[in-house]
């Protein structure tokens, strides 16, 4: 394996880890209603995990409602169980066709709890990019040490590496500084 191929792995794990990371932040409650918060959901249909966005049509009619239509009426039941387990702190109600969720605004101090746990996936992001770049960095380092490349070569390969890393770094801290705006706005 080349450096160019290690590289290109590299970052293709790094964006997969960003990118989930990022779906992971579109799930924290902000006080505004938002199909995202519950499209994640994992619902027992028939035995088997399936996303609540493919199992239903999720709409946000205003700030404080998020309406779920699911396109088998059948599954209302595991869905309201899925929402009530998911820790969105919200109850859903049904019409026998249509789940509806009220989405209460956030208090000061669960608004100040979400910052931190936004914080913390912001960090566990990171620590996970890092841990990325430690497994390319011993391969780079490993193909010097059996000289199918030199140290200069190795040199430049960590350097590029480096710049993968702040790449990804600059994005996880520009979405939770909109994150975290999202969350503390009144």
């Amino acid at each position: 394996m080349s450096i160019k191929e290690t590289l290109f792995n590299t970052e293709d794990k790094m964006k997969k880890a960003f990118d989930s990371m990022n779906r992971q932040f579109h799930e924290v409650r902000t006080g505004r209603a938002s199909p995202s918060l519950v499209e994640g959901l994992h619902i027992d249909y028939y035995g088997t995990p399936t996303m609540l966005k493919q199992l239903a049509a999720i709409s946000a009619p205003d700030a404080h409602l998020i309406v779920i239509q699911p396109w088998d009426v059948s599954a209302i039941v595991e869905i309201e169980k899925a929402i009530i387990k998911s820790n969105l702190g919200v109850s859903p109600s049904n019409d026998g066709k249509i789940i509806r969720i009220a989405v209460p605004q956030l208090s000061k101090e669960r608004r100040q709890e979400m910052a931190k746990l936004a914080h913390k996936m912001a960090e566990d992001g990171r620590v996970s990019l890092r841990t990325i770049r430690r497994d390319a960095k011993e391969a780079v380092e490993k193909m010097e040490k059996d000289k199918i490349i030199s140290e200069d070569e190795k040199f430049r390969g960590v350097d590029e590496l480096q710049k993968i890393v702040d790449k990804y770094i600059a994005k996880i801290d520009e979405i939770l500084k909109v994150k975290e705006k999202e969350i503390l706005e009144f």
